[in-house]
């Protein structure tokens, strides 16, 4: 019942206040985080709380399936507040194993309303589907979470915010992780963006660590190595 949540509420605030008096004081002053999280919207991936930050230390985005898609003003909007507004130094994109939204793209699941948003899981999916074939159906649901999230980290490096941020020497890196919901560990998909010069060089490599099946190989399948302006 939502009483049960103010309750929850009130004594968290108490315990807060006993262990640290100033810390309300402190956090209305001012929003001056180092890092913005750009995450699912799994009620299971607490961004605070999974890396052990306070609030008012990490600026929070999410969405089904931590998609950042480049007609979505809401989520440019709120990247281009943390970066220009906050200076926000490492946008982190987080995606997590068992998720919905990456299940129902690979297997072609109807939910409803959001099968539009998730049209763009799809299209990693295709894309690369020459990785992710031969692999059994779990394998292919976990490579495909961190693919999507891969793909995430490309797109927040080539919006005109980040690109903008770079061009006038604005430090401000984006990473790619993963969340393990069975164990509660990070994984650091090692393709972290620090300059213009980065992007392609650096998603390529992270792809490319997704070997394509024997008649994937053979082919040579081009197309799923298409990635934004330029060819890997």
């Amino acid at each position: 019942m939502p009483h049960r949540l103010l309750t929850n509420n009130r004594a968290w605030a108490t315990a807060k206040k006993a262990a640290d008096p100033g810390f309300f004081t402190r956090l209305a002053k001012q929003q001056n985080p180092r890092y913005m999280w750009i995450g699912c919207a799994d009620s299971r991936v607490p961004a605070n709380e999974i890396t052990g930050l306070d609030p008012g230390e990490v600026f929070v985005h999410r969405n089904v399936a931590n998609l950042v898609v480049h007609s979505d003003l809401n989520a440019l909007s709120t990247v281009q507040f943390a970066v220009e507004h906050l200076k926000v130094q490492h946008i982190f994109v987080v995606g997590h194993y068992g998720c919905a939204g990456v299940r129902a793209a690979l297997h072609g699941l109807r939910i409803g309303l959001a099968d539009n948003w998730l049209r763009h899981v799809q299209d990693v999916r295709l894309r690369h589907r020459r990785r992710l074939e031969h692999l059994s159906p779990a394998q292919q649901e976990d490579v495909l979470c961190e693919m999507n999230v891969i793909e995430q980290v490309g797109n927040v490096a080539l919006s005109t915010v980040i690109q903008d941020a770079w061009g006038r020497g604005q430090a401000v890196a984006v990473h790619g992780w993963v969340y393990g919901l069975q164990d509660g560990l990070l994984k650091d998909l090692d393709v972290t963006m620090e300059r213009r010069e980065d992007v392609v060089a650096k998603f390529g490599a992270a792809i490319k660590r997704y070997p394509r099946g024997p008649e994937g190989a053979a082919a040579g399948d081009a197309a799923d190595s298409s990635f934004g302006p330029g060819v890997l």
